[in-house]
């Protein structure tokens, strides 16, 4: 790769910083899906003691990558995202993994291709860490942002994810937790 194709990618990335996601800040600002992939890109490598059977580095990895296809279609929160959306996203990323430098294209397909398997540990932590701290970020956001839905789905959402391990397990009952009781002290 060439410092040109270098920043090109880098440009495209950037405007993850510019794509509004669903959840708030603690503050109300509105979150952007650039500051989610640090996120859970953070939340991978602190697990690195938790997780030593597993390649906490190719965690990171797909955190980085997952929502690299929201720079050609924006964020759309689970509970609305079709499988047309899913279709017209999965396209465009495709397009653009496939016209990078063939080492990296290689690279970032490969880790694409093991994401959408869910069938190794890595896969799964990933997919767990992405929809934990969307949960985290809803309960430090101000209660007056969520959806009516998300009352409940808050309650219930990726618990299913989450049972293969019982570390994310743990997590995921005290991520609840925190739910119930910011539901219970801001309602009132």
């Amino acid at each position: 790769m060439n410092a040109r194709e270098y920043l090109e990618i880098l440009h495209v990335a950037e405007r993850l910083k510019d794509t509004p996601r669903h959840c708030t800040t603690t503050k109300g600002r509105t979150e952007s899906v650039a500051e989610h992939s640090w996120r859970i890109s953070l939340m991978a490598f602190l697990l690195k003691h938790e997780f030593t059977d597993v390649d906490i580095d190719k965690v990171v990895d797909m955190c980085l990558i997952h929502d690299l296809g929201e720079c050609f279609t924006g964020d759309i929160p689970t509970f609305v995202k079709t499988d047309s959306d899913r279709e017209v996203e999965d396209s465009l990323l495709d397009q653009w993994v496939k016209s990078l430098p063939e080492e990296l294209s290689k690279d970032i397909s490969a880790l694409y291709k093991e994401m959408d398997a869910q069938e190794t540990k890595e896969a799964r932590i990933y997919k767990s860490l992405d929809k934990l701290e969307a949960l985290i970020q809803h309960n430090e956001s101000p209660l007056s942002t969520w959806a009516d839905n998300e009352f409940d789905l808050n309650k219930t959402y990726a618990f299913d994810t989450v049972a293969f391990s019982e570390w994310l397990t743990e997590l995921r009952k005290e991520i609840l937790n925190d739910t119930l009781e910011k539901i219970d002290h801001e309602s009132k």
